[in-house]
């Protein structure tokens, strides 16, 4: 894979070489599909769970921890933005799957592709797996929306 774009994440122009061939993001290489996320090109309904997950284990590939987490909480912020849903972002959130991701990156053997990574880390998958270390009561205030928070039920990695 060739190397991700040291430049910042966020609005770029749309400089994108080559769009990619397929709609569906699976389809994309890494370089594509980070491109389409930080020029704001990739659309709302094609960035679910699974694509946050792998924008966090390509910046966690590519970049130091400080990094990785400065493009991933900069990029989040700059398309829901875009998308008219900047109250859709939550600090806690972002930061706690981040963390989470991280470890799982630094675990795993250097040189796999995201195929590789979900397989020996399903769990990453699941949505809900914040729930095993904050309370629901925890995730929804205010507060962990717009500040670091950490967990209440049990210690992330």
């Amino acid at each position: 894979m060739s190397a991700v774009d040291p430049g910042n994440a966020g609005p770029k122009e749309n400089t994108v070489a080559s769009r990619p061939q397929s709609r569906n993001p699976s389809d994309w290489t890494d370089q594509e599909f980070c491109e389409a996320f930080e020029s704001l090109t990739i659309p709302n309904e094609m960035f679910h769970h699974r694509e946050h997950i792998r924008l966090a284990w390509i910046y966690s590939n590519h970049f130091s921890g400080e990094e990785a987490l400065s493009r991933m909480v900069n990029g989040i912020r700059a398309f829901a933005k875009h998308h008219g849903a900047e109250t859709k972002y939550h600090h806690t959130i972002t930061l706690a799957w981040m963390r989470l991701v991280h470890h799982a990156v630094r675990s795993a053997p250097p040189g796999g592709n995201f195929a590789s990574f979900v397989a020996a880390h399903p769990h990453l998958l699941d949505p809900q797996l914040l729930g095993q270390y904050y309370s629901l009561e925890k995730l929804r205030s205010d507060a962990a929306r717009h500040a670091w928070f950490d967990p209440d039920l049990r210690s992330l990695p």
